[in-house]
């Protein structure tokens, strides 16, 4: 039998320093590669070349949630080095889990904007990390 449900926002849970993240309003990372072309005789490429990979992204919060993120770092999230589990899925509707481990995180830069007739403060904070293990176990 095939089950063509997909992951549902109400079905991830971020956890960052052990801690289960309810303020978290998104989440965001990517792998990347150096690559290009080795080009020798004639006008077309002979092979890829690999170089460095890299890791980034970025975790959305509520305002709560970032000042409690400051105040765990001692007062400078920036100060601070965590990982981030994210894992897709409930059990309860027979989902199979699936976990990434966002290895050796590192906030770059914290950013606040606050609009006329905002409800709330929403805060994107982009990441760098050492690693993404997918299916992490």
């Amino acid at each position: 039998m095939f089950n063509s449900k997909e992951y549902e926002w109400a079905d991830v849970t971020v956890v960052t320093a052990g801690r289960d993240v309810q303020g978290i309003r998104g989440v965001s990372y990517t792998s990347a590669q150096e690559k290009e072309a080795l080009y020798a005789k004639g006008n077309k490429p002979h092979g890829i070349q690999r170089g460095n990979k890299s890791y980034e992204g970025s975790i959305r919060l509520l305002q709560s949630e970032y000042e409690a993120l400051n105040a765990a770092a001692g007062g400078d999230a920036l100060d601070v080095n965590f990982n981030i589990i994210v894992s897709y899925g409930n059990p309860s509707k027979g989902d199979v889990i699936h976990t990434d481990l966002l290895s050796g995180v590192e906030i770059t830069s914290k950013p606040k904007t606050l609009n006329q007739n905002d409800k709330f403060m929403e805060i994107e904070l982009p990441i760098i990390m050492l690693d993404i293990i997918e299916d992490y176990q």
